[in-house]
């Protein structure tokens, strides 16, 4: 193929990387504007955290289904496809009138960010050589990072500003442009293995895969258990209005950033086993002590640069073992990890509400960090079975 670099055609991992960053915003916009929109309708936080909760599962549960159900066909078409109904999904949650509606548009947004995010990351791990797999997996995952950095600040300032509804107008303005850049500029006739529901049910056999995979799950409940409820937390401790709850996320933001580039080397360096272990480990410590909030505010910054940037290194070096494990189900297992993403963010969203309800907001950091200790077990344990 012409005009590729390492294997990869000249501009697909920007773009599949601009991809990433829309499904980003869109699916954590949620989190920035939780306030506005919980008070808009008449919700706690705990009940408004349900809408990611909702995202999460059907994530988790439609993501792999759908990758395998369109495992024969084109990946331009599946990716253009996907895209329109998470766009379509945003535009429905602009527009829904009561929280059942909204709730219905999260399952739809799930369902099309279920089938791209995935098959954004196959694919490059497809024409990838193996030397260059974690750096290539790294740019696709840099737009989530971005989205982290600049799409989710944004949807809390346009939440807090102009409403809840306008950052869902936002994401959906966005997707529309991209939907004919991913026809225009995404190669037919890619070369990739189709993959089928025998597949699936292959690899959801697979004791040593599977416990590899969930490891996914664990790690990020342990964060989501805090990062749900971050804006709330932030509003009640730290005394933060907007204009602070905004910038908290850019610097969460930008150790997003700095931890995505960061995992891809780690991972070159210390294997990606190890550099999980050492990930898991640094985030039992440092959630903690966001149950001790108030604190003074160049440690609070210093706080959440370091957690984001612990959190954000977890991606590539995850990926790479994944398909290093069994190369040749590579999709199936991106798209269960990319469900276990989502299965950890349900379970953390959910467990951080418990928390909330019966023990108070300021116990959430002790919750997370508890939590984490058990992704340290679990590295342990799948490390030994699977390397």
């Amino acid at each position: 193929m012409t005009g590729t670099t390492a294997g990869i055609p000249k501009g697909l991992i920007p773009l599949l990387s601009a991809t990433n960053f829309i499904i980003g915003m869109g699916a954590f916009v949620v989190i920035g504007g939780l306030m506005p929109l919980a008070s808009d309708l008449g919700l706690t936080p705990g009940e408004a955290g349900l809408l990611l909760t909702v995202y999460a599962i059907s994530y988790a549960v439609l993501s792999p289904l759908l990758v395998t159900l369109t495992g024969g066909i084109g990946r331009r078409r599946v990716l253009v496809a996907g895209l329109a109904l998470f766009t379509l999904s945003n535009l429905v949650a602009a527009l829904a009138p009561n929280e059942t509606l909204l709730l219905a548009s999260r399952v739809m947004a799930a369902a099309g960010a279920g089938i791209t995010t995935p098959i954004t990351a196959a694919v490059v791990a497809a024409l990838a050589p193996p030397q260059a797999r974690a750096k290539a997996l790294a740019g696709v995952f840099f737009g989530m990072t971005m989205a982290q950095v600049i799409g989710v600040p944004a949807g809390s300032f346009i939440a807090y500003t102009f409403g809840w509804r306008a950052a869902f107008w936002t994401v959906t303005a966005l997707g529309l442009p991209m939907l004919a850049l991913l026809w225009l500029r995404v190669p037919a006739g890619l070369s990739f293995q189709p993959v089928r529901l025998g597949d699936l049910g292959r690899t959801l056999r697979d004791a040593r895969a599977m416990i590899a995979v969930l490891f996914t799950a664990t790690f990020l409940g342990a964060i989501y258990t805090l990062y749900t409820y971050f804006t709330p937390l932030l509003e009640a401790k730290m005394g933060f209005e907007r204009n602070m709850v905004t910038a908290s996320l850019i610097v969460f933001g930008v150790g997003a950033v700095v931890g995505n580039w960061m995992g891809g080397r780690m991972s070159m360096r210390l294997g990606p086993a190890r550099t999980l272990l050492v990930l898991s480990c640094a985030q039992a410590a440092l959630m903690v002590p966001f149950s001790l909030l108030p604190l003074p505010l160049p440690v609070f910054v210093v706080l959440v640069a370091l957690w984001s940037v612990c959190g954000w290194s977890f991606m590539a070096p995850q990926q790479t073992r994944l398909v290093t494990l069994s190369p040749e189900t590579a999709p199936v297992l991106l798209s269960l990890n990319a469900a276990a993403v989502y299965a950890g963010a349900a379970i953390g969203s959910g467990m951080g509400g418990v928390v909330i309800a019966r023990f108070g907001i300021e116990a959430l950091g002790l919750a997370s960090g508890l939590a984490a200790t058990l992704a340290i077990a679990h590295i342990m344990l799948s490390r030994r079975l699977s390397g």
